[in-house]
Parts: structure tokens; C-alpha cells; sequence
């Protein structure tokens, strides 16, 4: 009975125990299926600071959702971020390519999602540290993020895990799924790993992209990105996604897209399981960014950081030697992120002139005054205000940086060496509002489902911050009770 279940969830991460959760309380007998150790349930979540979008009209709403009584709370100042504000979003960031249907389940699902997940134990938490700035005395936050989960990545797959136990879901770990079984009248019946076949009515597939296959990201990615540092878990290989589209699942997304940050130089090449997060380097819009050469290659300030940081590690990555570094002065430095700027084994160089800086770094000297020169005197008077696009931006430069540009003069002066760390990957399979597995012929594979980051269609080219853990909890819950409903009427009807 080990290798039996009504639905089989494969992978652990946040899309595959809100899979677990849904149709566990169907009354569905599930089995969780892990790729690596016990100590890799989580999957990629383990690896995330936890920050979820959701909708909400006002602070009120999500006062209800947090724990504790927050002294900050009087004064605070949220805006409103509903279902229409998610979906304009989505679009602006993946320039119009987000599937409108998965979208709108997404945005009009989330905020009930979340509460429902609160009701199961998880725990969550408005994220002063990382999504608010204190202006006047009032803390304001900006970007439509103000939510997260208690203890991050490493909370939420704790949370999730008690819940999971005590709704009797099984997990098994070291148990590398590799194809799906169908039967003769194609309804999907279990998968397989290696020897090992695992028997159920309906099966959620939630296990992860390819980013930490190097020959897959270098042959749909394109070249070099065989470099890039994985942030997450290395067990995402792109075997499950592999298997399923060698059962007939029909392939959508950005095959050629993924979410990549800013990542710490001194990073290991795969997730790190003490600091997960906070190897990231995400105040960058309060920077110049520059690469050996000392030569600006984005605009810094193009937009608030939520919708510009998962695309410019790809931008990091085609510079020389695949690094880049973020320059501060003693203006900029008190608003730092403290977890990530301070972090253990941090590539931080501190200096009382830009060229002592650079020869401490690694960038060329010359290169690098001449461009904080430039840039120096391109900026404009104006008020600095880092909760807003304050439009303080440069005149005549190129890139220019269009918010938050205030002069590189006051040392000393500090530089943070970064590369491109990948999250995850764009393509995935086809996928209906269900979370039924659609085929080659637009029909649904009976039996399969899918949901978080293997299902494509939702991001291109960049996404919202926080979207991804809202896309796996919407669509894991859907997944998992449509595949206990199928299970259910399936064994009524015989």
C-alpha cells in the first residue's frame, strides 16, 4: 500500500502541499513524491524570503491575516492593490504575453487562497524590512507586496509540513519520478522512478522547472547561462517536466525565459540552506550597477525594484565574466537591506575614494571614475524619496536611471560584487484553469494536473515580485481538488 494512493502529488515545494492540502480535505489519501532527502522538502520554497502577492482593499484586510499586534501598524500606509491592479501588472511586466485566462484566475483566486492557507496553520507577517521605507515618520510601503510569510521560505515549508501530517498526507523522499504511466485508454494511472511504480487515480505534477540542469538551461536558455548560480534547490532538474511531455503534455511558456537576480559573487553554486534568500543583492535602485570595466548596462531606477529584479540577472550574466557590482556611498548605505547586505561571507568592499574602491573590487580604475563622473554630473536636484518613483532622474545619460538618482559623492564608499542567480524557469506545460494537463490536441490528459513552476503561461521575460508563490498556491489548490473530485466520481462510477 506504500506505492498506492487516491492522488499522487510529485515534488514538495509550495504549489505541490497546497496540491496535498486540497485534496487531502476532499477526503482523497495522498502521497507526496520527493526527489532528493528529507532535508530537501520545500523544493525551490525553502530557498524564497516568502514575500506572496495577493489583493486586498486596504490595511485592514491584511491586518486580519498577520500575526500579532504590530506597533508600526497606526502608521503605516498601504494602498489598495485589487484584482484589476495584479492583472495590469502582470501584463506590463510580461509585455502583454500572460495567458489572460490563468491570469484572471490567479488575481480574482489569490486572496481567498491566502486565507484558506491561514486557516491550515500558515503563518503570515507584513514585511517592514524589505518592502517599506519610513518617510516622515510613517511607514510606507510600495509595490503591491506588503505580505510575506513568518520565517520566509524555511517557515512556509514548515508550516506546510505540520499541516500535511496531521491531514495524514504521506511523503516520501529520494524517489526520482521519470515517467508517467497511462493506460491503454490514455488515463493517467500513476508514475514511475526507476523499478518503483506508484499507483493513483489522479496525479499533480509539482516539481519545479529545469534551472538547475546546466544542458537544458544552455539549450533553451542560450549561451552562458550553463554559468549562472542556481538560488534554489539542485534536485529541479527538468525530469518530471521531461517525463510529461513525453506522456503527450503539450509545452507552453517562455522556454527561452526564467526569473534571474542579482546574486551574491560569493554564493555557492546551488542553494544555500542556512542564508536561502539572502545572497540576493535587491537595493540595487538605490545604486549605480557596473560591470569590470566600470561601464553602467541598465537603468537602476527604471521602475520600483519588484518589477524590474527577476530579469536583471540575465542582464548581469551577458556582462564580462558574468559580474557586476552595486555602488553606494554613505547617502544610500543606511537604507540597505540588512539581511542581505551584511550576510555572512558577503562580497563587500569599502573604500574613501571610487578609484581606491575599484582597485579594491576588481574594476577597472579608470574605466569606473570616468563613469561616476558622468554620472555625477548628469543627476538633477530634486527630493529623494525611495517609496515612490520619486523621478529623480538623470539628464542626457545613457542608460539614464530614471528614479532615485542622487550623486555618488559622500564616502566612503561601498561596492557588492554580484553574478546571476537563476529562480526558476518560464516554460512549462499547458495547463487549464483547473489545473488539468492539456495535450498536444488541446484536450485534457485525463488523471494529470499540474501547477507551480511547471506550469507555463503565466510569466514572460520578467514577472511581478512575490507572483510566483500566489501562481503555486492558486493552481496547487485547484489541482489538487479537481483531482480528488476526479477520483471520487472515478471510483462512484465503478
Amino acid at each position: 500500500m506504500d506505492h498506492d494512493a487516491d492522488v499522487i502529488v510529485v515534488g514538495t515545494g509550495n504549489a505541490g502541499f497546497c496540491a496535498a492540502h486540497a485534496a487531502a480535505e476532499r477526503g482523497a489519501r495522498v502521497l507526496m513524491l520527493e526527489k532528493g532527502p528529507t532535508s530537501a522538502i520545500g523544493g525551490n520554497t525553502y530557498f524564497t524570503a516568502g514575500a506572496i502577492r495577493t489583493t486586498y482593499r486596504g490595511i485592514d484586510e491584511l491586518a486580519d491575516l498577520v500575526d500579532g499586534d504590530d506597533e508600526r501598524l497606526p502608521y503605516t500606509d498601504i494602498d489598495p492593490y485589487g484584482p484589476a491592479d495584479f492583472a495590469a501588472d502582470m501584463r506590463r511586466v510580461t509585455l502583454g504575453r500572460c495567458d489572460p485566462t490563468l491570469t484572471d484566475t490567479m488575481v480574482h483566486g489569490i486572496a481567498d487562497t491566502l486565507r484558506w492557507l491561514h486557516g491550515l496553520g500558515v503563518r503570515f507577517r507584513l514585511q517592514y524590512e524589505r518592502q517599506a521605507y519610513e518617510v516622515d515618520g510613517r511607514h510606507r510601503f510600495w509595490g503591491g507586496l506588503p505580505l510575506a510569510t513568518v520565517d520566509g521560505g524555511k517557515g512556509l515549508v514548515a508550516q506546510h509540513l505540520l499541516a500535511a501530517r496531521r491531514a495524514g498526507v504521506r511523503i516520501r523522499c529520494d524517489t526520482a519520478v521519470d515517467r508517467v504511466l497511462r493506460d491503454s485508454d490514455g488515463r493517467v494511472t500513476g508514475v514511475g522512478a526507476g523499478a518503483d511504480e506508484f499507483r493513483a487515480g489522479a496525479v499533480v505534477l509539482a516539481a519545479g522547472g529545469f534551472q538547475a540542469n546546466k544542458l537544458l538551461r544552455a539549450q533553451y536558455l542560450g549561451p552562458n547561462w550553463d554559468l549562472a548560480k542556481v538560488r534554489g534547490t539542485p534536485h529541479n532538474t527538468g525530469g518530471v517536466l521531461m517525463a510529461a511531455l513525453d506522456a503527450g503534455a503539450q509545452p507552453a511558456g517562455h522556454w527561452s525565459g526564467c526569473h534571474a537576480v542579482a546574486w551574491d559573487a560569493n554564493a555557492p553554486q546551488t542553494g544555500d540552506f542556512e542564508l536561502t534568500n539572502r545572497h540576493t543583492k535587491q537595493s540595487y535602485p538605490l545604486s549605480i550597477v557596473v560591470n569590470t570595466a566600470g561601464k553602467r548596462f541598465i537603468d537602476e531606477g527604471a521602475e520600483i525594484r519588484n518589477y524590474t529584479y527577476a530579469k536583471y540577472g540575465a542582464e548581469i550574466l551577458r556582462q564580462p565574466g558574468a559580474q557586476a557590482f552595486q555602488l553606494f556611498d554613505a547617502k544610500t548605505a543606511p537604507l540597505l537591506r540588512e539581511a542581505e547586505y551584511e550576510a555572512p561571507g558577503v562580497s563587500r568592499f569599502e573604500a574613501d575614494s571610487i578609484a581606491e574602491l575599484a582597485e579594491l573590487a576588481g574594476i577597472e580604475p579608470a574605466g569606473l571614475v570616468d563613469t561616476v563622473n558622468e554620472y555625477n554630473a548628469a543627476t538633477r536636484p530634486g527630493a529623494f524619496n525611495p517609496s515612490i518613483k520619486d523621478g529623480l532622474g538623470t539628464a542626457g545619460l545613457n542608460p539614464p536611471k530614471s528614479n532615485w538618482a542622487q550623486p555618488l559623492d559622500e564616502p566612503p564608499y561601498l561596492a557588492f560584487a554580484v553574478t546571476c542567480g537563476i529562480t526558476f524557469t518560464f516554460g512549462g506545460l499547458k495547463i487549464d484553469t483547473a489545473g488539468r494537463v492539456i495535450d498536444d490536441a488541446d484536450e485534457a490528459i485525463t488523471g494529470l494536473f499540474a501547477a507551480g513552476e511547471m506550469a507555463g503561461g503565466l510569466f514572460f521575460h520578467n514577472y511581478p515580485g512575490g507572483s510566483g508563490l500566489s501562481a503555486g498556491a492558486v493552481f496547487g489548490r485547484r489541482a489538487g481538488v479537481e483531482a480528488a473530485d476526479l477520483v471520487s466520481a472515478h471510483t462512484y462510477a465503478h
